[in-house]
């Protein structure tokens, strides 16, 4: 098996996937995973936080880093905070390091 690098995201498994905590940072130049910081995944998004796009924006983001379905990363708290609890269903916590890893996340 192979050793993942230690990464510092804060991942809980959950019954049907994993929650994350994600500080987003809306109205940035792009979109784009930035790393990890005190557990918390960062994430900038072009979108304002107005109406739902930001949040909106975070989803569509984190469903493509990922792979997979847009209805498949849920925001469960921090609606309208820039620190967000996500529930992103179908993958553990080794995948989303992998994934983070992989990508030169972290």
């Amino acid at each position: 098996m192979k050793e993942l690098p230690m990464i510092d995201l804060d991942i809980k498994e959950a019954p049907f996937g994993i929650l994350i905590h994600a500080s987003v940072k809306p109205k940035a130049r792009k979109n784009a995973i930035l790393g990890v910081s005190s557990g918390k995944l960062k994430v900038a998004v072009t979108a304002a936080p107005e109406k739902g796009k930001a949040n909106a924006a975070v989803i569509a983001l984190l469903a493509d880093f990922l792979g997979i379905a847009k209805n498949r990363v849920v925001i469960k708290s921090g609606e309208t905070s820039h620190v967000k609890l996500l529930m992103i269903e179908g993958i553990d916590a080794d995948q989303m390091r992998g994934k983070l890893s992989e990508k030169g996340v972290g």
